[in-house]
């Protein structure tokens, strides 16, 4: 009677935030693949190769996220709207680039986007699939970081969050909004775009400010040639 029930629990769920969980994953599906597909053509990558980084950066994330959920054959590559999508926005990125390079710092904008709607629908479809309120933040973050991280590695960049950013950080606030306002009880459609809003000015002040995690001290180490205390005694 008990797994009845919470099979019941959480068919219901899914179907309360199916639809909202679909249109955050296509939106951040085509602002990703925008950023994907930008900085494939600032390397100056082919037309295959900037569709590439496109449906990498877009769906990376997402096919992470399900495959640690169990919900496989991930969304990205079982619905094609996934696939039309960034394609798509590779195309434009491509064929438009100049358009959207007069934006200031465009790149950063559509990665900050990106990141914050793939933050907050990673944390729901978490929330979805009954994981703890600590897994559920976790696997927004991990959802968020992925496709920033494909995409920087695909043209031999140090990942993002890797270098001292406020990135994963964000990414973590956005998640952990929705699960606070879930457990609250609070409208899903309130808390998401709460958790967005939050993640998205959170990595767009730290560019502009310049806001950084602490990074290690160089001096702290032993110099080549010279005796610690400890190798001393």
């Amino acid at each position: 009677m008990g797994e009845t029930t919470s099979a019941f629990a959480t068919a219901t769920i899914q179907a309360l935030v199916g639809p909202l969980l679909l249109a955050l994953d296509l939106c951040g599906t085509f602002v990703f693949a925008l950023s994907g597909g930008m900085t494939g053509v600032r390397h100056r990558l082919d037309i295959f190769g900037v569709l590439a980084l496109s449906f990498a950066a877009a769906t990376s994330g997402g096919i992470g996220r399900d495959v640690l959920l169990g919900a496989t054959p991930p969304a990205a590559i079982r619905d094609w709207r996934y696939i039309a999508v960034s394609l798509l926005a590779g195309a434009f990125a491509f064929y438009w680039y100049s358009i959207l390079d007069r934006w200031r710092s465009s790149v950063l904008v559509l990665d900050a986007a990106g990141l914050s709607l793939f933050a907050v629908s990673g944390a729901l479809k978490a929330l979805a699939f009954q994981l703890n309120p600590l897994a559920a933040a976790m696997l927004g973050m991990l959802t968020g970081v992925g496709g920033g991280i494909a995409r920087d590695l695909l043209v031999s960049e140090v990942p993002t969050i890797l270098r001292s950013e406020l990135y994963a950080v964000a990414a973590l606030a956005g998640s952990s909004v929705v699960v606070v306002g879930t457990l609250l009880k609070l409208p899903s459609t309130v808390t998401t775009l709460a958790g967005a809003a939050l993640c998205f000015t959170i990595r767009l002040v730290a560019i502009r400010r310049g806001w950084r995690l602490p990074i290690a001290d160089e001096n702290r180490r032993p110099r080549p040639g010279k005796r610690t205390p400890a190798a001393a005694e």
